[in-house]
């Protein structure tokens, strides 16, 4: 699928790779669903998440977080608060180091109140 270029477009991609996504999880064995992922063999990925999301559990805290600060900033702006979407300190120079804090806020998440967290 192309890149977006409009709201209904991104819906529909949105939709779709959320879709991917859990399909992929319930497709999933008791020991896959927990395994750490290794990604060591492949040098090409650089970016950050790569390293610090470990398993499923990870993925699903993380995207929850992200969803939680669209919906804030969302509910924010149509009650006529005006804010930056990441929350302070952040900025879009240092948004990994609270990907990073996401991450720690959910290492004792069990797995399913993670996959709970996007119903």
């Amino acid at each position: 699928m192309a890149r977006p270029t409009s709201k209904n477009e991104l819906i529909a991609a949105s939709a779709c790779g959320y879709g991917k996504l859990t399909e992929f999880a319930a497709s999933m064995t008791e020991d896959e669903l927990v395994a750490p992922f290794d990604f060591s063999a492949d040098k090409g990925r650089k970016e950050a998440h790569w390293s610090r999301d470990k398993n499923l559990r990870d993925v699903l805290a993380h995207l929850h977080e992200w969803h939680r600060l669209l919906l804030d900033w969302v509910g924010a702006n149509e009650v006529g608060e005006k804010r930056p979407f990441l929350p302070e300190p952040y900025t879009w120079r240092t948004y990994g180091d609270m990907n990073v804090a996401l991450w720690r806020k959910h290492q004792d998440t069990p797995l399913e109140q993670a996959r709970d967290l996007l119903d």
